[in-house]
């Protein structure tokens, strides 16, 4: 997979720097990346195998967690607080490809054609952020 050095949002151009790639689970990679003078961010690329899911996770920290798509199909379930579940499919003209998920809110994609997707941590991403739920 080719390492980015520029990443276009809503028609913006922002320089990148690639930090690392990490394995999250079985059929899901993350690249990670910094923004190049903006280091009240940070960019995660990642990869999920058609038929395959990403963790189940719950947003305990952060300001904005932003969940956008790039290409193949897939579902994005949110769950809010009061235990619904929105539900959003890409690709999906009618809609935005982002969406911005809250702490104490879940989320979790999954794959019905390979896809790619961004992940935007404000502030950048640090261990504790999220927390991987079976629930």
């Amino acid at each position: 997979m080719t390492k980015l050095s520029s990443f276009n949002r809503n028609g913006a151009n922002y320089f990148v720097r690639y930090n690392e790639t990490i394995r999250v689970k079985d059929g899901v990679l993350c690249d990670t990346y910094e923004f190049v003078d903006d280091d009240s961010q940070d960019l995660a690329i990642i990869y999920v195998d058609n038929g395959c899911s990403t963790p189940l996770q719950k947003v305990i920290g952060g300001t904005e967690t932003v969940e956008g798509y790039m290409s193949g199909r897939a579902v994005l379930r949110i769950g809010l607080d009061d235990n619904k579940i929105v539900s959003y499919d890409f690709p999906n003209d009618n809609s935005s490809n982002e969406v911005t998920v809250l702490v104490g809110q879940t989320m979790q994609w999954e794959a019905i054609e390979d896809l790619t997707i961004y992940e935007i941590c404000t502030p950048p991403y640090k261990e504790g952020r999220f927390l991987n739920t079976t629930k």
